[in-house]
Order: C-alpha cells, then structure tokens, then sequence
C-alpha cells in the first residue's frame, strides 16, 4: 500500500510542459506559381528539444521551395527536420549541411526535389577565415529549365571597426566571385549578413552592391529603410534586420512583377508568447522570403 501512495505522490508531481501554440495558417507565404526563396538563422540549432518540431511545422506552413541556413549545430537534427519535413508534406525534401566550421555553426539548404533540380553544392573562399568565418555555401539549381545560383552567408558578427572591415572585405569578394564565374546568371546572395542596409556611407558594409544599381538589389531594402517593418532581428535593445535577400540583374524584371514581394515572417505574432517563447524554443532570428514570379510551372 505504501507503494501504490508513493508511486501516486510522485505521478502527481510530475508538470506536463505546456508548449506554446503557433498559429500555421498564418505564417503561409508560398503559392504553385511563383518560386520562394527564404533565409533563416535558427540559432544553435536545435536550441531547445521542440526546435525540430516547431521548425518543420513553420517551413511547412511558409512554404518556401529551397531555403538557406545558417547556425545549424547538429547533423542528425538536421536530418531529422528533412524527415519530419517529409512526413508531414506533400513535396519531397532533401537538404545539405556544410560541416567544414570548427564551433558547428554550420550553413545548409533544404529544397523541394520536385521543383528544385539540383546540379551542385559547395562551399567557397577555403581558407579564408578573416571574411568568411563561415564558409559561404553555393548551391547551383535550375527552376523551370534556367539555372539559379544562391550564395548562402553568414558574415562576422558585432560591431566596431575590425568586424565591419571583415564584413566589407566579404561582399567585396562575393562579388568578385559573382563577376568571375556567374556574370549572366540569376544569382541570389542570402544570408545572416550582420548589418544594416541604410548605414552612413562611411560605416555601410554593403557599399560595393548598393553602389552598383546596375547589376544589384536588395530585394528587402524597403524592410530594412522601414523602421515600423518586421524586421528579422526584434529584440529592442539590438533591433535590427540584418537577414537580406541580394539579387542579380537578371532577376529584376521578375522581381517588378505583381506576384513578386518579400516579406519578414513574425512567427512571434503568431505564436503564444510572442518573443520570448520563440527565442526559447526556436530562434532568435525571423526568417525572410523573396517570392518570385518566374511563370506558372507546377
């Protein structure tokens, strides 16, 4: 008897932890007529136990075609989120993750194998850590029979002198890359770059793309001149967007369509709790989408 009372005091101490709902249907951006590229940092990820879970259930509900990474500490999390992925959508998943960086905060895409038709991945800039503390990851494609080229990035973090010179010395040399072996082709650089787009001129890192409007835009400059927009890093004492999307030229004439828009996803607004709940169990990053209107193709 002692043991049945001891057993039923301790069943009854046990907290079932209340997990925060998401709101899904709120978070849907992606239609099956135009072609959504999406940047997200998912900090330490998985940062909590539930990060694999909510994540899947986001990316789902979004619903991007391929998707860059940054941050993403675990391989077999990471594949655990392709599989949840897989089971709980139509489309069939796959994805990469680099393994090259020495604290695991590693870059990785994760794309739809129905519509994104991948020739190759692979890292640039080997060895130089002073721009590229994480090695940026290219990966090739072709969407509807033309060929894409994403440049995934996650630049040096902080502020001051020496960190901005190294995020300068990076977007220098990414475009250098894109003139050397991409000039004509539809390249898109994402990424957790670390800074703000409208900085002065004497402070902006993004100088060599902004300068050159010719070849360059940011798609989500508007985001980033708003400062009443989501931006994709919420906390107040360091707001800021600092998640861009950058394409190349040959892209501006879609991007200028109507079906064409970039949009920061607050999970947060949606997600009880708001914040702090996303900080704890997900990320502390939001995640930004370009939606293209290339032609009807699925």
């Amino acid at each position: 008897m002692k043991k049945i009372l001891i057993l039923l005091l301790i069943t009854s101490c046990v907290i079932i932890e209340q997990l925060p709902e998401v709101q899904y249907e709120k978070l849907t951006f992606g239609t099956d007529s135009t072609l959504e590229i999406m940047t997200w940092n998912i900090q330490n990820f998985p940062k909590s136990e539930h990060t694999i879970n909510y994540a899947a259930k986001i990316i789902n509900a979004i619903d991007a075609d391929v998707i860059g990474l940054q941050e993403i500490q675990s391989d077999s999390a990471f594949f655990a989120l392709v599989a949840q992925l897989n089971e709980i959508d139509k489309n069939n998943w796959s994805g990469y993750r680099a393994n090259t960086d020495k604290w695991n905060m590693n870059l990785a895409y994760i794309y739809k194998t129905d519509i994104i038709k991948v020739k190759k991945i692979y890292e640039i800039y080997d060895g130089d850590y002073y721009a590229f503390p994480r090695r940026s990851l290219v990966i090739e494609f072709t969407f509807n029979e033309e060929l894409f080229v994403i440049i995934n990035n996650h630049l040096k973090a902080k502020t001051g002198e020496e960190n901005r010179a190294r995020r300068i010395d990076a977007c220098q040399k990414l475009d250098k890359f894109i003139d050397k072996y991409h000039t004509d082709e539809n390249v898109i650089v994402l990424g957790d770059l670390n800074d703000q787009l409208p900085d002065p001129e004497d402070e902006n890192v993004f100088l060599v793309f902004l300068k050159d409007k010719a070849n360059y835009k940011f798609a989500d400059w508007e985001i980033a001149v708003d400062e009443t927009a989501d931006w994709s890093y919420p906390y107040w004492k360091y707001r800021g967007h600092l998640d861009h999307i950058l394409i190349s030229n040959e892209l501006f004439d879609e991007f200028e369509k109507d079906g064409s828009v970039v949009k920061t996803i607050a999970i947060d607004k949606f997600m009880e709790g708001g914040d702090d709940t996303r900080y704890k169990y997900i990320t502390d990053h939001r995640p930004v989408v370009l939606k293209l209107e290339i032609r009807n193709y699925k």
